[in-house]
């Protein structure tokens, strides 16, 4: 039984990041990982132009002008965003200009509107700049053509959006999306549609593992409740091996007389490299690695199990597998506990909760009822796990934990 940390450095060590890609539109990028570096023609600001609503002037007709001794300006046009300018400004004169709007020639300074009086055609400057080429947004100075923009294995969000829409990156290379097959093992495992006779358990797995796949950007292939027969186990494995570049199933990787995953990993050829870690819920974890470079996770189960095993292995795993250049490891914050926590200290344990940000300070709020793993019905809006090392049994209210963290805080 593996310690949890020499299990993430295993499972991550194992991850070759994909190399295929393919070429999508600007419009499709979003969650998206970059496989190619993106450069632009254009550079940006595109060309000089006003961060104030004003005046564009000569910096030198100006200087040191103060409210007692004002500088009298002949307006020669007006620049809204969007307009070229008709007219080259020499000295005496000046633009009426808008935020955003290009600068006429001529012009290398801006007059805020509040430090002006118009007089019609003309404008009272009341105070002088603040230096030269005051509120001006240089032509190039947040990026230079031709210079690298963004690097390969980022991942494509609105703000990496907006600055590809800008430099008019409207084809892009990315990694293509995961294919991870998801199956169910168990005789006893109906679909939610189906009518729930005695002894029989709603396969919630299949369901939820499907929406945690979705949120990793990754399509998921969905198998459906195999039963436990080994000839049927067998056919569902070696055809989600060569379909998908993940494999999860659930269920099958304890030491029941029924388990038989392992036993059918080895006899298609599966490097076994983990069978079990000692964590909490989540203890009966297989993770193996296929000649083809597939990775398979037979997680438990128990609900709260597969997805305390899908949050601390399988993502960081698959984030690792996308192409994603850093970044992979999961994310831990120091909390205060609201509750007092407790643990049997044998093995790293996860409890569930929710973390919360209250006043610039974090805190974990132990879910109410039976932390069982068989009991999902508390784990709803858990976004937080508070963790509690081998070793310790109990962490008071009001004593810091460690946080994984699994979603965005409560405020």
């Amino acid at each position: 039984m593996l310690p949890v940390n020499e299990a993430e450095t295993l499972i991550l060590d194992l991850i070759q990041p994909l190399q295929e890609t393919e070429i999508i539109a600007l419009e499709a990028a979003a969650g998206r990982i970059l496989a190619q570096p993106v450069t632009s023609k254009l550079d940006f600001p595109y060309w000089d132009n006003s961060a104030m609503d004003g005046y564009a002037v000569k910096y030198k007709d100006v200087e040191g002008c103060q409210a007692e001794q004002p500088v009298i300006l002949e307006i020669i046009e007006e620049i809204p965003a969007g307009k070229k300018p008709e007219k080259s400004l020499k000295s005496g004169q000046t633009a009426r200009i808008f935020t955003g709007a290009m600068l006429p020639e001529g012009a290398d300074t801006i007059i805020m509107q509040e430090n002006t009086e118009r007089l019609g055609n003309q404008v009272k400057i009341l105070a002088a700049p603040s230096l030269y080429k005051a509120y001006v947004r240089q032509k190039g100075e947040y990026y230079q053509a031709g210079k690298p923009l963004l690097g390969p294995g980022i991942a494509i969000n609105a703000p990496e959006i907006a600055v590809l829409a800008t430099a008019q990156a409207t084809q892009l290379t990315v990694y293509r999306r995961l294919k991870v097959a998801i199956f169910s093992s168990g005789d006893e495992l109906v679909t939610p549609h189906q009518p729930l006779q005695p002894g029989q358990i709603v396969d919630s797995n299949q369901y939820a593992l499907a929406a945690f796949v979705a949120s990793q950007g990754a399509t998921a292939i969905p198998l459906g409740i195999v039963p436990d027969d080994p000839e049927n186990l067998r056919e569902t494995i070696s055809r989600a091996i060569k379909d998908a570049d993940v494999v999860l199933s659930t269920g099958g990787v304890s030491v029941g007389e029924y388990d038989y995953i392992e036993e059918i990993l080895a006899t298609l050829g599966a490097d076994i490299k983990i069978r079990a870690v000692g964590i909490t819920p989540g203890k009966p974890l297989t993770v193996a690695r296929f000649s083809n470079g597939c990775i398979y996770f037979g997680i438990p189960g128990n609900p709260v199990s597969a997805l305390v095993s899908c949050w601390r292995f399988v993502q960081p795993a698959m984030k690792k597998l996308s192409g994603l250049k850093d970044s992979w490891k999961p994310v831990f914050i120091k909390a205060r506990s609201r509750h007092d926590l407790r643990s049997k200290g044998r093995l790293e344990t996860y409890v569930w909760g929710k973390l919360l940000l209250v006043d610039g300070v974090y805190e974990f709020e132990l879910a109410a009822g039976t932390h069982s793993s068989g009991n999902l019905i508390n784990l709803a809006q858990t976004n937080g796990l508070a963790v509690m090392p081998v070793g310790q049994s109990f962490v008071g209210a009001g004593e810091e934990v460690t946080v994984l963290q699994v979603g965005s805080p409560y405020q």
